[in-house]
């Protein structure tokens, strides 16, 4: 969708895409369809970079941006999660954006960027996996993390 392409900043305007990509997962109001996919597109994430590796001629070259796009329903998860359990439903996607829960969802986007940039231990040697392995593994891991914290700190 072009957000890779853009003159700086690609992976920040990629998870840009990826809440775009967590708004319509949610809007189903289906929490299998949340479930699915997000695992598709893990899936999808390994598979297209690997190839745009192998086309680009790069090690996660930063204007695939496939895998913050997946990453972002995974770090909204964890809220999306005990939203889930608690009050027995998924949130209407429009509720992440308004009153408190605003300045959570900037905060979820933020701690993500900065986990996938700092790529702290463990997340930094998932990099080293092969192929579209590596650029999909440590985005999700850092979104897993995002997630973790997001579920037991929700709004």
């Amino acid at each position: 969708m072009g957000s890779g392409r853009a003159p700086f900043a690609p992976g920040t305007f990629g998870s840009l895409t990826g809440v775009a990509f967590f708004v319509f997962l949610v809007a189903t109001g289906q929490p299998l369809v949340y479930l699915l996919g997000t695992l598709a597109g893990v899936a999808a994430s390994v598979w297209f970079c690997g190839e745009a590796e192998k086309i680009l001629g790069q090690t996660d070259p930063g204007s695939v941006v496939l895998d913050e796009i997946i990453a972002m329903p995974i770090s909204f998860g964890g809220w999306v999660l005990h939203h889930w359990l608690v009050r027995g439903g998924l949130p209407e996607p429009g509720w992440f954006f308004t009153g408190p829960a605003l300045g959570y969802s900037v905060a979820v986007f933020v701690l993500f960027r900065i986990l996938d940039i700092a790529k702290p231990w463990p997340i930094e040697p998932l990099q080293r996996l092969p192929g579209g392995w590596g650029v999909t593994a440590d985005d999700v891991a850092a979104a897993l993390v995002v997630a973790v914290i997001s579920f037991f700190f929700p709004v």
